[in-house]
């Protein structure tokens, strides 16, 4: 029994994605590497946000709004996947760009995810601070007052810390979906690396594993936050995640693991590595990483091979939770290539 089933929903995912063997890569490092393809959610270029927004979008038709209001970054995929699954409900939908990533080059801000938005349709609104939740998510209550007023009934979908984290739910699911995929195929799961950045996605994972019986370890990938930084946030989320849906699991604190040594120079911002991570499997694979998220933990991932970390026998398996629109907006991945 799922620890999902008694909560509303929408459908906005193809499920279950599928979990391959990265056959190339598993070769050239003896070890068994598989990545859960969740970038094949289906929803407008796909990605781990529609298993997120099904829960809150359940919730927000059940309590009868017409409007869904959020916000992000100027290449949040989540802002970009709000705005297809409000069009793929019907509703009206209002997005709050944050200014939150230091870069001024016009791809950026006008090719990828915020191209994707407006393509849709989405009322734009800005705020200019990229690290104030609390007051991101104050905006957007705002807003909605304003639209009470003028007789519609809006839905915030909330940034911070400080809400129900209805969308960690759709870890839960994806967890319970993944580990019963790697049963199908007789696999013992070594690691499970994630990404971990709002925190929903490393958060309902590591309660989905565990309440699957899956004890192997959830290594959580610091896209935004240092390690200790975002340990509090998902030891805090998961414990949320765990009360909203009533389940009586305990998770210790050590199982909550943040690795920070790809997050630097910050977030939405490239290093080396994961430039290196992202030309890699594009050319091994014909699989495309985000500079964000999956680019970033794929790098930790392949550092770990590289240092020769695992065996033969062991099988990694790595969370790609989309985000490649955000790829146009970072043309220089591409431009050392450039014969001109």
């Amino acid at each position: 029994m799922s620890l999902t089933q008694n909560f509303p929903r929408v459908e906005l995912s193809h499920r279950p994605t599928p979990l391959e063997l990265l056959k190339n890569v598993s070769a050239e490092f003896g070890t068994r590497v598989w990545i859960k393809r969740d970038d094949c959610t289906g929803l407008a270029f796909g990605g781990n946000k529609s298993r997120q927004l099904e829960f809150y979008i359940g919730q927000a038709m059940e309590q009868g709004a017409d409007t869904l209001l959020t916000t992000g970054a100027v290449q949040s995929n989540h802002v970009r996947m709000t705005v297809a699954a409000a069009r793929k409900m019907g509703l009206e939908v209002e997005v709050q760009l944050e200014h939150r990533v230091a870069r001024e080059q016009p791809e950026y801000h006008q090719s990828g995810n915020p191209f994707l938005v407006k393509l849709m349709g989405a009322k734009i609104h800005y705020y200019p601070e990229g690290e104030d939740e609390a007051g991101a998510d104050h905006a957007l209550e705002l807003r909605a007052a304003e639209l009470a007023q003028e007789g519609r009934k809006a839905y915030v979908i909330p940034l911070s810390n400080a809400h129900t984290p209805y969308g960690a739910l759709g870890y839960v699911d994806g967890a319970e979906e993944l580990v019963a995929q790697l049963d199908a195929f007789e696999v013992e799961p070594t690691r499970f690396i994630v990404p971990s950045g709002s925190a929903s996605t490393h958060s309902g994972f590591l309660l989905g594993a565990r309440a699957s019986g899956c004890l192997a370890p959830v290594y959580g990938v610091c896209v935004r936050r240092d390690a200790v930084s975002q340990k509090q946030r998902v030891t805090t989320k998961l414990q949320s995640v765990i009360d909203v849906v009533g389940a009586d699991i305990e998770i210790d604190a050590n199982e909550v693991i943040c690795d920070d040594s790809m997050l630097a120079p910050g977030y939405g911002l490239l290093n080396e590595p994961t430039i290196d991570a992202i030309e890699y499997l594009a050319r091994r694979e014909g699989i495309l990483l985000d500079p964000t998220y999956s680019g970033k933990t794929f790098a930790l991932l392949l550092a770990m091979l590289r240092r020769g970390d695992y065996k033969s026998d062991d099988n990694l398996v790595f969370l790609h939770t989309g985000g490649t629109a955000s790829l146009f907006a970072y043309p220089e991945l591409v431009a050392q290539d450039d014969p001109g």
